[in-house]
């Protein structure tokens, strides 16, 4: 989730971290290590995943791990050589049947023959040593390696943006989501518990003192997403009839928040109740919904969320929002479940999308503050996040070479969102496009450009220009107007924007809609209307800045 949080004093700098998210930092040049990272090439493209099934055991005193990943991939063209992705310092020590080079943080791998189109193959890699550690997590991806406050090993990863391929081989590329899951055995101590993403399907306690557990994922992943969680946990249950029937809720947590975690992780109803209304079903019911206490704050791991906001309301007891709505749920539980429906079920193809993970779940936080609360919660949760918006980058990073967007993705994203949704003025078709996106593009990897265009599609209007202002300009636009209270009339245009600019203004309570253009344009109205025309009525519900004239232009 993102290294982006050195710039703001500590309200700001909390709320420009909200996303957890680890977005390599923007650089001006790029390399071929970072071409070969973030983009499909000849080496890539012919192959696709279907399954990953990983082992691995990590040593805590050493911080090594070693490992083996059977990669199942099908030929979608005639290929023989692959890329496979393993950051340094890690080595592959064999590759069954195959022989393969190093260069930097990928292998040239060749098969011993050529794999005709259509064909499923596996291969299996063989690997060990000492991955990145992560010294600031979720920040920074890496291996965690911490203590808990009884001084035991509790180990884990954190590796969105820097990649999978910090600790595992893989085809380390979002646009690529194993077709048939993973599963992912881990190796520990007997003494330990190691949890996983899915559903536990066993658990063997050898003989040397080593115990396996081996959790499996039916539902695609992406690579990121797939991690294990080592300590001494212990497990209580619960279960939720939700739109799809009976869907399984674990929690895993440390043996001494057993007693706190049984009350405070009740939140998990509620919040899957709001977000189900608003977003459609969870998207992994076959999965289970899962909440595991993380030696860091948080992360959306699907079907195995990371839980680490101390059982406080907030972000860590704080309101990001400054509104006091956001003291009265958690944070995490909230957001980094909010990415189950986007992030997880709906992935970006390249990471430079990633608004569409991080401004929608961050919305979702709005959805479900009115959801509880009331629409005007949920607006001054929403006005409140606008205080965390630098506007210094566009939110859509470079493509192409594993880099993200600024950390504007939630805040900004989320006002997007809520400017989007007023313009369209119509709460059950918003609705009804949040749960479409979620159900066409179910278990899918997408581009920007298809969630905007079904957006525009499903709302009747073409909101491209205002994507395009909010998502690849840094400008706000601004509303000039001038209000002719003889006639009466609003006499109106926008600044400040791309040509072209055409967002349309509701304010539902008053009946007031105009579409404004970069011109000059007279709105007639009614005299009731003319008292709620006022600029703190718009900007609540509209990510805009208004300039009112004195003299009519």
């Amino acid at each position: 989730m993102i290294t982006r949080i050195k710039w703001l004093i500590p309200l700001l700098l909390l709320i420009a971290s909200i996303s957890l998210a680890q977005v390599p930092k923007k650089t001006k040049t790029f390399t071929h290590a970072d071409t070969l990272r973030g983009s499909l090439n000849p080496d890539r493209d012919w192959w696709d995943v279907q399954k990953y099934d990983i082992q691995v055991t990590p040593d805590f005193l050493t911080k090594t791990i070693e490992g083996i990943t059977t990669i199942t991939f099908k030929a979608v063209r005639n290929g023989q050589r692959m890329q496979i992705d393993l950051q340094e310092p890690m080595v592959i020590d064999k590759i069954e049947d195959a022989t393969f080079s190093r260069q930097n943080n990928i292998a040239l791998v060749d098969l011993p023959r050529p794999v005709k189109a259509g064909a499923i193959v596996r291969i299996n890699i063989y690997y060990h040593g000492k991955p990145t550690e992560s010294f600031n997590p979720p920040w920074d991806g890496g291996w965690v390696w911490k203590k808990d406050q009884l001084g035991r090993p509790w180990m884990s990863a954190a590796c969105q943006g820097l990649g999978a391929s910090v600790w595992y081989p893989c085809k380390d590329h979002q646009s690529d989501e194993p077709d048939s899951g993973a599963t992912l055995s881990i190796f520990v101590p007997d003494s330990m518990v190691a949890v996983g993403n899915g559903r536990l399907v066993n658990k063997i306690i050898g003989n040397n003192g080593i115990a396996m557990y081996t959790w499996r994922v039916v539902n695609p992943i992406n690579n990121y997403l797939i991690i294990p969680y080592i300590g001494k946990y212990v497990n209580f249950t619960d279960t939720l009839m939700g739109e799809k029937g009976k869907l399984d809720l674990s929690f895993w947590v440390l043996d001494y928040n057993l007693r706190k975690a049984r009350e405070h992780f009740s939140q998990v109803k509620l919040m899957l109740r709001a977000f189900e209304y608003w977003m459609g079903p969870y998207p992994f019911y076959e999965d289970s919904y899962k909440l595991v206490d993380a030696p860091y704050l948080g992360m959306e791991h699907q079907s195995a969320t990371a839980y680490g906001n101390r059982y406080m309301n907030g972000y860590l007891g704080k309101d990001l929002s400054n509104s006091g709505w956001g003291l009265k749920w958690d944070y995490i539980i909230v957001h980094e479940s909010g990415h189950e429906w986007f992030a997880n079920n709906i992935t970006t193809k390249d990471i430079a999308d990633e608004w569409v993970h991080e401004g929608i779940t961050c919305y979702s936080e709005v959805l479900f503050t009115e959801y509880y609360y009331g629409k005007e919660a949920g607006n001054d949760y929403c006005y409140g996040l606008r205080s965390g918006i630098r506007n210094n980058e566009p939110l859509i990073g470079s493509y192409g070479v594993n880099q993200g967007g600024t950390g504007d993705i939630y805040p900004k994203g989320a006002n997007l969102m809520h400017t989007i949704r007023h313009a369209i003025n119509n709460d059950e078709l918003f609705r009804g496009i949040l749960r479409g996106l979620n159900s066409n593009f179910y278990h899918q990897t997408v581009t920007t450009g298809q969630v905007e265009n079904y957006i525009s599609h499903q709302s009747g209007f073409d909101f491209s220009k205002v994507f395009d202002q909010y998502l690849r300009h840094t400008q706000i636009p601004r509303l000039e107007f001038y209000i002719d209270s003889a006639r009466p009339a609003i006499i109106c245009r926008w600044t400040d924007c791309i040509d072209g600019f055409n967002l349309p203004l509701a304010l539902p309570l008053s009946g007031i809609k105009i579409s404004p253009g970069t011109n000059w344009q007279t709105f007639p109205i009614t005299k009731n209307e003319l008292e709620s025309f006022k600029s703190s009525n718009i900007e609540r519900l509209y990510y805009i800045k208004i300039k009112e004239l004195s003299v009519k232009p």
